[in-house]
């Protein structure tokens, strides 16, 4: 399909410049980034006179950019949203999380992961990195609803196993466009060591990066200590699990000595602010990260630790969490927080080609609607999506060349009535109460 969308102003995420111009798209590519002048030398390169439209867009002087990138996040977990609240981590995940998952099979988190997309849509989200528990049903449901999706194992003593991380890897890595795979665990302390040593002997086999839940609680660090002598960093690396690379969810208690992993592995600290503070499992030293150069990304984590799926709110909390932790008004500035929204997740997801808006580069981009009071003045477009943007300023998300959200509507082909119905449904059958009625 050939879209151009015209008359925008347009942050591409390789500076800070807005740049009024034009984008075209062709299928999943984008063709053209500019200001419409170059179009002859274009149409040469393509060895074609003109384009036939399928669609022209009129931006009306509203803003283009990258597709937000969640990186982390719990699609499934939709079910459990405002479900098991104001409990601290290990209460909630033992007594109310778990029980509850053990009754999920895999067409239920197909329907619940279709729920969680139709939030990421609305919130400008265009790939996600989902770990949980039935990777084949997830990935159905991502391609059905147009979704880009990285999964990563969840793999832990009591669920899933290092054959089906084997397979997944192997099948998700090369069954769709929109879909990858990457090796993980669920974390440190719901692994033995066992099992931890042959997770690090796959990663080894396959020259691929892992990914875990790291250092979220004081007592996660604290257990580990007691267990091995050592922070989960520490021990983790000291496996050879980071050899090739990966990262964190979370890292919010993290020592020198962590950081000096993280530095020396090339690893990514992928933070999750709300549900950090929801759980008051801590704030996550984003200063210190970036003046040693880690890489940051930012996820939501899961509907039911946050319990919403809106990376508008999870930037202000990077950078406002931040300088209150450093007790510094200028420490993280927007811009960084920007980028770690953007550009940082796409590293983080191994996804080069969704990482800024250029020729070449995959079409999964937002508009931003700046006709909102809350974007007015225009004085600083980045730091005004950072700091007073909201989901109501996104009025199209583009993921691989096909508009799926635009004007507060859903593509078509996708059936929301019958995906809320659905949620309800298996609520019900589970026995989860509704205090709604």
């Amino acid at each position: 399909m050939n879209i151009r969308l015209y008359n925008a102003r347009i942050l591409t995420m390789e500076s800070q410049e807005i740049a009024k111009g034009e984008v075209w798209v062709r299928d999943e590519r984008i063709l053209y980034v500019g200001d419409g002048s170059a179009t002859e030398d274009v149409y040469r390169k393509l060895a074609l006179k003109s384009i036939i439209w399928d669609r022209e867009i009129d931006c009306e002087g509203n803003l283009l950019m990258p597709g937000f990138k969640d990186a982390h996040t719990h699609s499934g977990m939709t079910l459990l949203r405002s479900y098991a609240d104001d409990m601290p981590l290990q209460s909630w995940l033992n007594e109310q999380i778990f029980p509850v998952e053990a009754k999920l099979n895999g067409e239920m988190i197909g329907h619940l992961t279709k729920l969680a997309v139709l939030e990421y849509l609305t919130s400008g989200i265009t790939a996600v990195f989902d770990m949980y528990l039935t990777p084949d049903t997830i990935a159905d449901a991502c391609v059905e609803m147009g979704m880009r999706c990285v999964q990563v194992s969840a793999l832990n003593n009591f669920s899933q196993s290092l054959e089906l991380m084997e397979e997944m890897f192997q099948k998700l890595n090369k069954k769709q466009p929109l879909l990858s795979y990457q090796l993980g665990f669920h974390a440190e302390y719901t692994c033995s060591k066992e099992l931890l040593e042959q997770v690090s002997a796959m990663a080894h086999r396959y020259k691929a990066p892992v990914f875990a839940h790291l250092s979220e609680t004081e007592s996660e660090v604290e257990a580990c200590r007691e267990r091995y002598g050592m922070t989960p960093p520490v021990f983790l690396d000291l496996l050879g699990m980071f050899d090739y690379g990966g990262g964190g969810y979370h890292c919010v208690h993290m020592t020198d000595e962590d950081m000096e992993v993280f530095e020396k592995r090339g690893l990514y600290a992928i933070t999750n602010p709300a549900s950090n503070l929801k759980l008051a499992s801590g704030v996550a030293p984003i200063s210190e990260f970036l003046k040693r150069k880690i890489t940051v990304a930012i996820g939501t984590d899961g509907p039911a630790s946050n319990n919403c799926l809106d990376m508008f709110r999870e930037m202000f909390l990077v950078t406002g969490l931040a300088k209150l932790r450093e007790k510094d008004a200028s420490a993280v500035d927007a811009w960084e927080v920007l980028k770690m929204a953007t550009v940082n997740g796409s590293k983080a997801m191994y996804l080069p080609d969704t990482d800024v808006l250029a020729e070449g580069k995959l079409a999964d981009m937002i508009l931003i609607d700046l006709h909102q009071p809350n974007m007015r003045p225009l004085n600083n477009i980045p730091k005004n999506l950072v700091y007073s943007g909201s989901k109501q300023n996104v009025k199209m998300t583009m993921i691989n060349g096909q508009i799926l959200y635009e004007n507060g509507k859903f593509a078509d082909f996708i059936d929301v009535d019958a995906i809320y119905d659905k949620a309800e449904e298996i609520k019900t059958g589970l026995g989860i109460s509704n205090l709604a009625d």
